[in-house]
């Protein structure tokens, strides 16, 4: 699984973290390990932007998700088979690398955030990265079934996070 941060927000940000949350999300969920993720993190300005463009929204928000390759998430999770069999050669289908998207977040939202919440920014954005990566993989929250669906498996999966993390003692 190959997860790509960038960190374009002029923040300092513990990436590595955001890598290993993003890669628990995806392992948990059952995604292909040949899926590709793309994490961004990006200045007010440039969320501002993306959130007029892509939701016709004013100002910035904290998380947008840019999903890419479509996803069967009944069949195997991320991975995108080629189009028929080679029947020259009789090869069969391998599964293939599947981009799953973008997952953009701004670190000054997430940071006034997490002062509102009562916990740190690093918290903060391991939350909305979680929700970001959910929202990829076909997860929304546009009515209160989906809501509850969604914020539920987002409680339980950084609930498995944050126990993981205190065995390990980071």
């Amino acid at each position: 699984m190959t997860i790509d941060i960038y960190n374009e927000s002029g923040f300092a940000v513990e990436e590595r973290a955001l890598e290993r949350v993003a890669r628990h999300v995806l392992d948990r969920m059952g995604v292909s390990p040949l899926a590709e993720l793309s994490v961004v993190l990006v200045d007010v300005e440039r969320m501002t932007e993306l959130h007029v463009k892509y939701m016709q929204e004013p100002g910035p928000t904290d998380v947008l998700a840019f999903p890419m390759d479509e996803l069967d998430l009944r069949g195997s999770r991320g991975v995108a088979h080629g189009s028929g069999h080679d029947h020259e050669h009789g090869d069969l289908d391998e599964p293939a690398p599947v981009m799953l998207g973008d997952v953009v977040l701004c670190p000054v939202v997430a940071e006034r955030q997490a002062r509102e919440a009562g916990h740190s920014t690093e918290d903060e954005l391991q939350l909305l990265c979680t929700h970001g990566v959910l929202h990829l993989l076909g997860f929304d929250h546009g009515d209160a079934e989906e809501h509850a669906e969604m914020f539920g498996l987002q409680g339980q999966l950084l609930s498995a996070w944050h126990e993981q993390q205190e065995v390990r003692g980071s």
